[in-house]
């Protein structure tokens, strides 16, 4: 397989699970240094990484804290010397509720991970590939952030928000070298999406039958589309929202 990110280094948050941890992978597998950070120690990813003779690190970190994206990025640059990419994937949903039944430790938990996360990595991502006068960013929102779902206003509000602040800082950063895109996964098969089915009492084929390829999404599908925004194929495209949902939005 080509080693496309030969001596980069990426940054993945959320990347214990999930999507996270099938891009971390990816981008190791293409030969990039990975970071790979998440709020909960887990090795898994990284020895997935090692054994496969890649190269990548674990950073215990709450995006949601802003000494510890910090830190997180410091020891990125400490330990590989540089940051040319960055999947600002970590998330959560939240509980599902009506609007008018959202708690406010609710609202704050989920947009202080899922908005204040984004922005706080890319705050302390962006001076690094500023200096270096180029990087690319990719920001993790979801369906969730180009329609309405209800149930979950707070977690649609969120991702919402994750596309704003991406059309703004690729405005930003567009002739300074740096691309700054999202992308907005569909129904994928993940600890995530089985949540959601079980807490709103739905079956996993009414969930199947929503997507018009007739399946779920698969993490590493979602990887392989990160991985394009980050690469050189996608030079031209920055302050993009790009959808990986099997055809839901389409409907």
């Amino acid at each position: 397989m080509e080693k496309q990110f030969q001596d980069k280094v990426a940054i993945i948050t959320g990347a214990s699970f999930g999507i996270g941890k099938a891009t971390a992978i990816l981008f190791a597998k293409r030969g990039a240094k990975v970071a790979v950070v998440d709020w909960k120690e887990d090795d898994e990813t990284v020895n997935s990484i090692k054994s496969a003779g890649g190269e990548a690190i674990f950073i215990k970190c709450d995006v949601s804290k802003d000494s510890e994206v910090r830190a997180m990025v410091e020891q990125t640059i400490s330990t590989y010397g540089r940051l040319d990419y960055a999947f600002n994937n970590a998330g959560i949903e939240g509980e599902s509720a009506p609007t008018h039944e959202v708690t406010e430790e609710n609202f704050d938990r989920v947009i202080g991970i899922n908005v204040k996360g984004v922005w706080q990595c890319m705050k302390h991502q962006i001076p690094h590939m500023l200096q270096q006068g180029k990087g690319a960013i990719v920001n993790c929102s979801s369906i969730a952030g180009v329609i309405g779902f209800p149930g979950i206003p707070i977690y649609t509000a969120s991702k919402h928000a994750v596309i704003g602040i991406t059309k703004a800082a690729a405005l930003e950063y567009a002739q300074q070298g740096i691309r700054v895109n999202a992308i907005c996964p569909g129904a994928i098969q993940t600890a995530m999406i089985d949540r959601f089915i079980d807490k709103n009492k739905l079956t996993k084929e009414a969930m199947v039958s929503g997507e018009p390829i007739g399946r779920f999404g698969e993490p590493e599908e979602i990887a392989e589309a990160a991985i394009w925004l980050c690469s050189d194929a996608s030079s031209f495209t920055t302050g993009h929202a790009l959808l990986v949902d099997g055809g839901w939005v389409a409907q």
